[in-house]
């Protein structure tokens, strides 16, 4: 009995000393960037669009986890300025594309993480963008306070076909491409 105690004991601290280990790391969204590429036929736009909130998780120095709420109510096109900028802007917060009146936010929760070496990490994660779930997996770097990533997000996965050339073949050069680019850039 008094075995099974110590056990019992030495399993407590155990577990007090691993949770302890791992440390959030809050995001700073003020400083904090994510730019977007929207690709045609007959061009492209640039934008960005701001985080709400996110944080990361560590265990010793090594990624663990993380978690990001973007508020999808600021996309923002770059490339444009005046009724142009208005109109594409006003577009893209439709239920066309994103419908930001009824949701306002999207997330992207890690749910696996391979460490590759040399600060690299391939992280598979849940993204939600209109109440629709899928997976993306990209690598993610990590170097002191910040963490950088680019990659690639199918919009019809989320329920967002507007002028997609995959759907609608005979809209010629009026398509859009299904994928549109995220390039990330975390301070914390």
């Amino acid at each position: 009995m008094k075995n099974l105690k110590s056990i019992a004991l030495a399993l407590v601290v155990a577990l007090g000393t691993l949770s302890a280990s791992a440390q959030t790391k809050k995001v700073d969204v003020s400083k904090s960037t994510i730019n977007w590429v929207g690709k045609k036929v007959t061009g492209q736009h640039e934008g960005t669009i701001n985080l709400k909130e996110g944080a990361l998780v560590f265990k010793g120095k090594k990624l663990k986890g993380g978690n990001f709420t973007v508020d999808m109510t600021t996309i923002s096109a770059t490339d444009v300025s005046g009724k142009s900028k208005a109109g594409l802007d006003g577009h893209l917060k439709a239920d066309d594309f994103f419908g930001v009146e009824k949701f306002p936010t999207s997330k992207l929760v890690f749910k696996t993480i391979a460490d590759k070496g040399n600060d690299v990490y391939t992280v598979t994660a849940d993204l939600t963008i209109k109440d629709k779930t899928n997976p993306v997996t990209f690598d993610i770097t990590v170097k002191g306070n910040t963490a950088t990533t680019s990659f690639k997000v199918d919009r019809t996965k989320f329920g967002i076909e507007y002028n997609s050339g995959s759907i609608f073949s005979s809209i010629g050069d009026k398509a859009i491409n299904d994928e549109f680019d995220l390039t990330v850039n975390l301070q914390f």
